[in-house]
């Protein structure tokens, strides 16, 4: 099963639409079969989800997203796990042994706006986590 990551680095990026990469994974089991990482192709509604279901993926995990991506991430058969931060291969250790959970997004509504161009500070509560 393809998983794709939003990535900011080593890190989860806590908006997927802004993030400036994916990291996707094709697992079977505990294996890895497959790893690589694709540049973002740009934030436009319903561009994302259509490129990740292009690419594979089943499952978008990332620190927020909102209730709208949510459902368009549906419309394609994308599970979305959100709520989740820390470096991608943590991430990955947590996915490969069934343990990785979910929960609220980061981000508040409308957070990820000009993220990366005129938004200077983050909306969700990791700020830690948040690479500008």
């Amino acid at each position: 099963m393809k998983i794709a990551i939003s990535t900011d680095g080593d890190f989860v990026s806590a908006h997927f639409g802004r993030c400036p990469s994916f990291t996707i994974i094709d697992i079977d089991g505990e294996e890895i079969k497959e790893r690589f990482v694709v540049a973002n192709p740009g934030h436009q509604p319903g561009f994302i989800p259509q490129f990740l279901h292009e690419k594979g993926a089943k499952t978008i995990v990332c620190g927020g997203m909102g209730m709208r991506a949510i459902s368009i991430f549906e419309e394609y058969g994308i599970k979305t796990v959100v709520g989740i931060s820390g470096k991608v291969d943590d991430v990955i250790e947590q996915i490969k042994k069934g343990t990785l959970k979910g929960g609220e997004s980061l981000c508040k509504p409308s957070s990820g706006k000009g993220y990366g161009l005129e938004k200077e500070e983050c909306d969700h509560p990791h700020e830690e986590d948040c690479k500008h």
